[in-house]
């Protein structure tokens, strides 16, 4: 499976986050979806998890 990442920088908010979770695409969602419940007030909901899922790009190894 291809790791994937999330970046705050690139959601719709006006709180300025600059967190990025990136890992196995499961792993992003599950840390995704309870960061935008507690830090940014969402609910955990069919809507908030498309719009992570639509959100989620292919990550950069660096090594």
């Amino acid at each position: 499976m291809s790791r994937k990442m999330i970046d705050c920088r690139e959601m719709p908010s006006d709180s300025g986050c600059t967190l990025q979770i990136s890992g196995e695409p499961d792993e992003v969602m599950r840390v995704a979806v309870m960061h935008a419940v507690d830090a940014h007030g969402h609910q955990d909901n069919d809507d908030l998890r498309k719009a992570l899922r639509n959100g989620l790009k292919d990550a950069q190894l660096v090594r």
